[in-house]
């Protein structure tokens, strides 16, 4: 059913294409945006006295901005709403072009200190000169994704800012976030223990995420449980076809992962499958606002705020 694939925890903007009790009182450098994601307030770079840092990676970089140390500049980020969502990035931010590829003349033209990547943009380094670079990498170390996974990299971009506390205070403070959203997500749901989470790449095909993606994370910290139907690849997903989701049983509610055009919406609501699989009448389903699916502690708490916040619909569970 149409109505089954329209629902959304709060309306995002996109643009075009492509049991641990904590203190409730944030730290007085902290403050709350719409979509209550936490960002850290350095006053260091409102003084511009802080390291210019240029991230082609959106998970590197949306951490960075919620940490209240936004990089100068990076890539894309006409689509930034449609694909990663919170926190938004300052209006000052430069956009180098396609991350893959940046736009070398604007990258000679910005007061860069340094660049911090990962592996997947290591190829385009020496566009920035004798810039120093570094590599984080949001991402399991194994076959199960573990909290580790995420404050380690984040302590390392406190590092390379050479402001541990920042970092030190957005962990503590993400974790809280994340277990607010827990708490409430149950008071709402209280019957639904599992979730199955999903991309679709068009109507018929799509990417079911695993336990080493950011989902099985999130989930375990807010008391849920992540469920997939196999062993994903190095991304944290493997493909599966819609007929597949007949193997869930009825108590996995499905979360599916926008974004998502709306000529697949019409054909998924036009497909005999999706009919007769019956989410959003008789088995629990929910559309999330877009989250960073290779991002960092920012799309832990986007993915938990979205998630506490979402209308479930369908399902003897609810």
């Amino acid at each position: 059913m149409l109505t089954s694939l329209t629902l959304s925890a709060c309306s995002h903007s996109a643009s075009d294409k492509d049991i641990t009790h904590f203190d409730e009182s944030p730290p007085d450098n902290i403050t709350e945006t719409e979509n209550s994601h936490t960002v850290i307030i350095n006053s260091d770079r409102i003084n511009n006295d802080s390291i210019n840092i240029v991230s082609p990676d959106w998970g590197n970089a949306a951490t960075l901005t919620a940490m209240g140390h936004a990089p100068i500049a990076t890539g894309d980020i006409r689509v930034w709403d449609r694909w990663v969502g919170r926190p938004n990035l300052p209006a000052s931010t430069t956009d180098i072009g396609i991350r893959y590829q940046p736009n070398a003349e604007l990258v000679a033209q910005l007061p860069v200190d340094m660049v911090i990547d990962n592996y997947f943009y290591e190829h385009a380094r020496s566009l920035y000169g004798d810039v120093p670079a570094e590599s984080v990498m949001f991402a399991a170390k194994g076959e199960t994704a573990t909290w580790a996974d995420y404050t380690e990299p984040t302590r390392a971009l406190g590092a390379l800012i050479e402001n541990p506390k920042l970092a030190e205070d957005y962990i503590v403070q993400s974790q809280k976030e994340i277990s607010r959203a827990g708490v409430k997500l149950q008071q709402r749901y209280p019957n639904v223990k599992k979730f199955a989470v999903v991309q679709f790449v068009d109507a018929n095909n799509m990417r079911m995420y695993v336990d080493n993606s950011l989902f099985r994370v999130a989930l375990n910290q807010m008391g849920k449980e992540l469920v997939s139907l196999g062993q994903g690849n190095q991304w944290g997903f493997f493909p599966i076809r819609m007929k597949d989701l007949a193997q869930l049983d009825d108590e996995t509610c499905l979360l599916i992962i926008d974004p998502m055009s709306p000529i697949t919406k019409a054909e998924i609501e036009d497909s005999l499958v999706w009919q007769r699989l019956s989410y959003g009448d008789n088995r629990c389903m929910a559309e999330l606002p877009p989250v960073w699916i290779y991002g960092g502690m920012s799309s832990l708490v986007s993915l938990a705020n979205n998630l506490s916040t979402v209308s479930l619909k369908g399902g003897a569970t609810l």
